[in-house]
């Protein structure tokens, strides 16, 4: 494989920097749960990238197995259908959480709620 022949990891690591830089430097903390959904779909695809196999096939066996035969393992799919519903559940928590901030500090900046939390 060339350098270049393998850019889903290109894309994969600067979809992972673009999630992780929004975790790690935002300050908001809806911007901060929309970057950590990026940060996840980012792993995403690096599970379904690793899972392809050069001519493989479901497998799905219509006929006998025979000696040779290339299958795709489904377990990296199976396990990426239960990351997203776990990755839905968790963004949803912490969108909930950001409106219970909003409404307690009437703001959802960080800064803001550490310097209205000292004052208290």
């Amino acid at each position: 494989m060339t350098f270049l022949g393998l850019y889903n990891y290109w894309v994969f690591i600067f979809v992972l920097v673009v999630g992780l830089y929004a975790v790690l430097v935002k300050g908001n903390y809806v911007k901060r749960m929309i970057g950590l959904a990026i940060f996840q779909g980012a792993v995403f695809l690096l599970y379904i990238t690793m899972d392809k196999v050069e001519g493989g096939t479901a497998p799905v066996f219509l006929t006998p197995f025979q000696p040779g035969d290339l299958y795709a393992n489904p377990l990296p799919q199976v396990l990426i259908l239960t990351a997203i519903v776990v990755g839905i559940a968790v963004t949803a928590l912490g969108l909930a959480i950001s409106i219970r901030i909003k409404e307690e500090y009437g703001t959802i900046e960080e800064a803001e709620t550490r310097e209205i939390d000292r004052q208290e």
